[in-house]
């Protein structure tokens, strides 16, 4: 078989999807990491955890690490005998921070460094179309593959996605509940019809996103507005969206990060010095964080000890 023989390491940023108007569009990645290392062994799956998520996610071949790299591994022609996973999560599960769509990307990215020729047998576009499918839509997968901040879409059925830079001044603040929350009851909760002028208002405000997170951040705070998803969802993360509308009142931008329960404050940092990100009580996690840029990486080695690969996520750095 094609495969080498020695240990790789990915590292997958998470990611804030939505960032308000951008329902199931947009995508942003934060410099919160997790990271996956893989080696080939003889016989069967085991996979170890540490950091978020230990004790609580599975060690065998049901993990959805494991599960990507198999369906990767099936594109690349390819079948391990066994394989060796150790998982250090710094991505906490269920809080709409794109824990999910790291282990996919993780585990697709994975098995195409295991593989010898890997990257000209699935390119990028190939990855986020596999990434896509096994998470349902690219919203996430995308901006943790390509780092930045991303439009993604559907064509044909197939996942893609355009990368956009945004501007430096932006400085993303998470605020992290101990709650939990499910994708699937956040989607249960939106209704099947929105009204036509609700649809017009998203659509404006998601062109003027754009414009505001890649050129000008004085407009973040009207931008972010929505009427397509959050306030169906309030009653199902009261907290949230109380601390969403917290925010704003002091004029802050302020989203739901993906299906919550998580809010993402958009801060600026113009070069006179970071405002303080308001303290609202131990119950939630206060991380300011950086924009990721370069999306996720792969290298040789184990964590800790890797040597970085100079090909992030398969393209030229």
């Amino acid at each position: 078989m094609a495969l080498i023989s020695t240990s790789v390491v990915v590292r997958t940023p998470a990611t804030s999807a939505n960032l308000g108007p951008g329902f199931d569009t947009f995508g942003l990645a934060l410099a919160r990491y997790d990271h996956v290392e893989a080696r080939v062994t003889g016989s069967g799956v085991v996979v170890e955890v540490s950091g978020e998520g230990a004790g609580e996610l599975p060690g065998d071949e049901t993990h959805l690490v494991a599960r990507a790299m198999a369906a990767a591994f099936d594109l690349l022609g390819e079948v391990p005998d066994g394989l060796l996973l150790r998982c250090a999560n710094d991505i906490p599960q269920a809080r709409g921070l794109g824990s999910s769509s790291a282990a996919i990307v993780g585990g697709i990215l994975a098995a195409r460094a295991l593989t010898v020729d890997g990257a000209a047998k699935l390119d990028d576009a190939a990855v986020l179309a596999l990434a896509s499918e096994l998470e349902g839509h690219p919203d996430n997968v995308a901006p943790c593959l390509l780092g930045g901040f991303t439009i993604a879409y559907e064509e044909n059925g197939v996942g893609r996605a355009v990368r956009l830079t945004p501007s430096p001044e932006i400085v993303p603040v998470a605020y992290v509940p101990a709650e939990r929350g499910l994708t699937a009851h956040a989607r249960a909760a939106l209704p099947r019809d929105v009204p036509h002028a609700d649809a017009a208002f998203n659509a404006a405000r998601a062109a003027l996103l754009v414009h505001a997170l890649t050129a000008d951040p004085d407009l973040l705070l009207s931008a972010t507005e929505d009427r397509l998803h959050q306030q169906y969802r309030a009653a199902e993360m009261r907290q949230s969206a109380d601390l969403v509308a917290d925010l704003r009142r002091a004029g802050i931008p302020a989203v739901v990060s993906g299906a919550g329960p998580t809010v993402l404050a958009l801060l600026r940092d113009s070069g006179s010095g970071l405002p303080a990100a308001p303290d609202f009580g131990p119950e939630w996690r206060v991380w300011q964080l950086r924009v990721d840029a370069t999306g996720a990486s792969t290298a040789q080695g184990t964590i800790g000890h890797a040597e970085r690969d100079p090909v992030a996520a398969g393209r030229e750095s």
